[in-house]
């Protein structure tokens, strides 16, 4: 499985920008698609993650802001990004689960700044 992400980029606090992530290869209907970031010298973290299933969840620090949603049919998972804030600055990566493997996207800068 491939995954391209894009979105990313330079936006003012308070605004919006929206991230998509394409799956490619072979993609099982059942898995979880997700949305990680990570800054320089701290660990990954989840963001936000959906499910085939349905169940989603969210990093208490974006709950009310981030919204994950995904298009199965195009094999797409997308993060709305609203209010955004400078401690929402990242390179935020795509993630993807199916049976026992874990694939990872190139990463999308995301930079939050007056």
């Amino acid at each position: 499985v491939q995954l391209q992400a894009c979105g990313g980029g330079l936006v003012q606090p308070g605004y919006s920008l929206r991230l998509s992530c394409v799956a490619s290869g072979r993609v099982f209907s059942v898995n979880v698609m997700a949305w990680y970031r990570q800054t320089p010298g701290k660990q990954r973290e989840l963001v936000a993650a959906s499910a085939s299933g349905g169940s989603i969840n969210y990093a208490d620090s974006v709950k009310g802001r981030f919204t994950i949603s995904r298009d199965n049919a195009k094999n797409t998972v997308y993060l709305q990004m609203n209010s955004l804030k400078p401690e929402d600055t990242a390179v935020y990566y795509c993630n993807h689960r199916q049976l026992d493997s874990t694939y990872w996207g190139q990463g999308t800068l995301v930079t939050v700044s007056s």
